[in-house]
C-alpha cells in the first residue's frame, strides 16, 4: 500500500470534535485509512506505528474535509468584474449571454483552469459546473485532479425548435459520454438552466431522457421572484410544485438558490430528498433575497453551499461562502442563533458531497481522501477558542497549506503541483481581454 500521511495537525471528524490525530492515506485507493488510532483494513492494515511513504506536514494547523462548491459555472472567471451592481435578469440578458455567445472553447478551458487554480488554492477539492463546452472543462479536471459533476446547460428561450432540442440533445449526451472520466472522478447531471428559460416540452422530454439514463437532475430554482411569479400566473403552482410535475424533483437532484420558497415547497423538496444549493454572496449581490436556509435544514432537506459564478460573486473562495451564509442565514431567521458556525461548516462539506453524490465530505476511515490543511497561525486567527468557529467567520481561502483530492496532493505549501499558475493566469487574462473586445465589436 503507497501510504501518505498528514501529520501533527489537529483534525475536523466526522461528529464535529476536533482531536489531535495524523490521518493516514491508501494512496492507490484514494481513501482514508486511519485517524489517529481508528483503522479500517485496505489491503494492509494501516497502523499509526507504521512509516508512510510520504508525510504531509500539518503542523499548527487544522486538517477539515476538501470543501464542496456545489454550484458554479467555473468559466465565468473571464467575467469576472465585468458587469457588476445589477439585478440578475437584466444583468444576463444585457450583459452575460452576449458575452457568452461570443465564447470560443479555447475561452472555456482558459476560464476553466483559472477557476480550477482558484478552488484548488482555497481547499475546494470537488464543484458541481453547469456550462458550455463541457469537455474542454472535463479535461481540465483531469488534469487538476479535483472532483466534478459535470453538465452542459441548457437555454431555449430565444431558439427554434431544432436548436433548441439540440440544446437538450447535447446535455443528454454529455451526462452520458463524460461520466465516470477523469478515473471515475467526473460524474454528470442533466442540466436545464432554469424552470422558466427552458420551455415545458424540452424540460419533459429532458428530464424523461434522464430518468432513463440514471442521471441527475441540476438546475436553477426560484433564484428570484421573476422565476416564480411567472410559474404561478401560468400554471397556478409553484415552482417546486412544477418541477415535480416534470418528475425533476428526486432523491439524487439537486437545485441551486432556492431563495423564494413558500412552506409547501420546502416540505415537497424534504419529502423528495432533493438538495438545496445555497449560494449566498450571488444572492446578495444581485439582490436576489435571502434564501430561508434554517427552515430548510430544519425540515431535513440536505443544503449545500455554492459560490455560483465569478461574474456574480466575484471570487470562487467557499470560506467566504460560509461566512456569509452564516451572517445572511441570521438575517433572514432574525435570530443570531440560526445556521450556527458547525453547520455552515457541514454544508460546504458533507452537506456538498451529499447533494452531488460524490465521495468526501467527511473525514474518517473508508472516506474519500479529499482534504485540505489549513493553517492557523495568522493574526486574524490568534487566538484558536474554537477552530470550527474560525472555518466559519474568520478563515479565508489564502489561510490553505495543502489540498488533496483521492490521495493525491494537489497543492504542497501553496504550491499548486498539478497546474502551472502562472500559466494559466497568463492565459485566462488574455482570453479575457480578447473576449471583451470581440463583445464591443458586436
Amino acid at each position: 500500500m503507497n501510504t501518505l500521511r498528514v501529520t501533527g495537525g489537529r483534525v475536523l471528524r466526522a461528529d464535529g470534535r476536533v482531536t489531535e490525530s495524523d490521518v493516514t492515506i491508501d494512496r492507490d485507493a484514494g481513501t482514508i485509512v486511519a485517524v489517529g488510532d481508528e483503522a479500517v483494513e485496505s489491503g494492509e492494515r494501516a497502523e499509526s506505528g507504521e512509516t508512510a511513504d510520504e508525510t504531509l506536514d500539518a503542523d499548527g494547523g487544522l486538517v477539515i474535509p476538501g470543501l464542496v462548491n456545489a454550484h458554479t459555472h467555473v468559466a465565468m472567471t473571464l467575467l469576472r468584474g465585468y458587469a457588476d451592481d445589477k439585478p440578475l435578469d437584466p444583468w444576463l440578458r444585457e450583459d452575460i449571454w452576449p458575452a457568452e455567445a461570443e465564447l470560443t472553447p479555447d475561452d472555456i478551458e482558459a476560464g476553466a483552469e483559472l477557476g480550477v487554480l482558484e478552488m484548488i488554492r482555497s481547499g475546494t477539492t470537488a464543484f458541481a459546473d453547469m456550462y458550455f463546452a463541457m469537455d474542454r472543462v472535463a479535461d481540465v479536471v483531469d488534469r487538476a485532479g479535483l472532483r466534478a459533476r459535470l453538465g452542459h446547460g441548457v437555454v431555449t428561450v430565444g431558439k427554434d425548435d431544432a436548436d433548441a432540442r439540440a440544446d437538450v440533445e447535447e446535455s443528454l449526451a454529455v451526462a452520458t459520454e463524460l461520466d465516470g472520466a477523469a478515473d471515475g472522478r467526473i460524474r454528470t447531471a442533466f442540466m436545464p438552466h432554469s424552470l422558466t428559460t427552458v420551455g415545458e416540452e424540452f424540460l419533459r422530454e429532458g428530464v424523461a431522457a434522464a430518468r432513463e439514463a440514471d442521471v441527475p437532475v441540476h438546475l436553477h430554482a426560484n433564484e428570484t421572484t421573476d422565476e416564480v411569479d411567472p410559474i404561478v400566473g401560468e400554471r397556478g403552482e409553484r415552482p417546486i410544485a412544477y418541477a415535480d410535475d416534470l418528475d425533476a424533483l428526486g432523491p439524487d437532484d439537486f437545485f441551486a438558490h432556492g431563495v423564494h420558497l413558500d412552506g409547501s415547497e420546502i416540505d415537497r423538496l424534504a419529502e423528495a430528498g432533493t438538495a438545496i444549493v445555497h449560494c449566498p454572496a450571488s444572492n446578495m449581490k444581485l439582490a436576489s433575497g435571502m434564501a430561508p436556509i434554517q427552515r430548510l435544514r430544519e425540515a431535513g432537506v440536505t443544503v449545500a453551499l455554492g459560490t455560483d459564478g465569478a461574474a456574480s460573486n466575484n471570487d470562487l473562495d467557499v470560506f467566504d461562502e460560509m461566512r456569509d451564509a452564516a451572517m445572511l442565514g441570521k438575517l433572514a431567521a432574525d435570530d443570531a442563533s440560526a445556521v450556527p458556525a458547525a453547520a455552515v461548516v457541514e454544508m460546504a462539506t458533507a452537506g456538498g458531497a451529499d447533494a452531488l453524490d460524490l465521495p468526501g465530505g467527511r473525514i474518517e476511515p473508508g472516506a474519500a481522501a479529499d482534504l485540505a490543511v489549513v493553517d492557523l497561525d495568522a493574526p486574524h486567527l490568534t487566538p484558536v477558542h474554537d477552530p470550527v468557529s474560525h472555518l466559519a467567520y474568520a478563515a479565508r481561502g489564502s489561510d490553505v497549506r495543502h489540498t488533496v483530492c483521492d490521495g493525491e496532493v494537489l497543492m504542497c505549501d501553496r504550491k499548486v503541483l498539478t497546474l502551472d499558475a502562472d500559466a494559466v493566469q497568463e492565459r485566462a487574462a488574455a482570453a479575457a481581454s480578447d473576449l471583451v473586445d470581440r463583445v464591443g465589436e458586436q
